[in-house]
């Protein structure tokens, strides 16, 4: 295929240390796109991966001039992995993102291009079951979830809905305009709009290797989300110490009026001590609130760029040093 005759379709598939299954993902991957008749491409992105990843991404580019890869000068996140293949998704009607693992059978991309339709910009995947989780993360998944449909303000992020979608053109190029450096992408694909539609899939155990997101990491995924995407924890700040300093006046209203009625006496120590721990838990809470707010203000005013790619493969031309901001 010449470099001149663009894809139809692009996949966009961000990859850490996925060795393991790349291969196995990319034949499946094939046979789906091959049935789905439209011209594709596949864009894998090496987010500074420490196994053998990038190899096999350069021998499947030998073997298969619809393979690109973009190659990130270090690891970023999944996140900016994401955008960067998106960023270079050269897919004329549409994308489609999908993890490597193969959680998210490539199969079920059939479902998602037949719900698509000129009157549909997006069709997201919803997960009806999620095979080989444990219950502490599937409970968590389920509480973040409707978390965020409380918290998003006008924002609705399906529940059970992960990054595995189809865009059509139109609606990537608007989310290539947000070039925000905190990015939740689910939240982002959400902002965007645009008529959707949910194509339901039952969600497969991780096909080999380990994952990278432990419990400390989704809970800064899950901090991420919220601070992107709504102030209500600031609000509810602002509310706590309004309750408390309403307690407190009535609390020292009561004090003074016992006190002339029944004279003065020395207040227990431990109330005391409890009261003010309370109150500098408190403070302590919203003061990193705060923080956390504050600092994504400080990295977004330092403007630097998304991420730095070490080289950029497509239909066998190899371009290095391609900064996108």
């Amino acid at each position: 295929m010449p470099v001149s005759a663009l894809p139809s379709l692009s996949v966009v598939v961000p990859c850490y240390n996925e060795q393991v299954v790349l291969p196995e993902f990319h034949q499946r991957l094939s046979a789906v796109m091959d049935r789905i008749g439209r011209p594709w491409e596949v864009v894998y992105v090496n987010d500074g991966s420490k196994d053998q990843t990038l190899t096999i991404m350069r021998g499947l580019e030998q073997q298969d001039n619809r393979v690109s890869s973009v190659n990130l000068s270090r690891n970023f996140g999944k996140e900016i992995a994401l955008t960067a293949g998106l960023d270079h998704a050269r897919g004329t009607h549409g994308v489609i993102v999908i993890d490597a693992d193969l959680q998210d059978p490539p199969e079920v991309i059939q479902d998602l291009v037949s719900a698509w339709s000129d009157d549909v910009d997006m069709v997201y995947a919803r997960r009806r079951a999620r095979e080989g989780e444990s219950v502490p993360k599937r409970l968590t998944a389920w509480m973040f979830y409707r978390v965020m449909a409380k918290l998003g303000n006008r924002i609705v992020i399906p529940p059970d809905t992960g990054d595995f979608r189809l865009l059509s053109r139109r609606a990537l190029d608007s989310l290539l305009q947000m070039r925000e450096r905190h990015r939740f992408m689910k939240g982002l694909f959400a902002w965007v709009g645009y008529p959707s539609k949910a194509v339901l899939y039952d969600r497969a155990p991780r096909a080999g290797g380990t994952t990278s997101f432990n419990y400390w990491s989704l809970w800064n995924f899950a901090l991420e989300g919220i601070t992107s995407f709504s102030v209500v924890p600031l609000q509810l700040g602002t509310y706590l110490g309004f309750v408390i300093s309403l307690l407190a006046v009535l609390y020292g209203g009561w004090i003074v009026l016992n006190t002339l009625l029944f004279g003065s006496h020395v207040p227990g120590y431990p109330s005391l001590m409890s009261v003010i721990l309370f109150l500098g838990g408190v403070q302590l809470m919203t003061l990193g609130l705060i923080g956390e707010y504050i600092g994504r203000i400080f990295n977004e005013t330092k403007n630097r760029p998304l991420y730095f790619v070490e080289s950029y493969h497509v239909e066998g031309v190899r371009q290095e040093g391609v900064k996108t901001v």
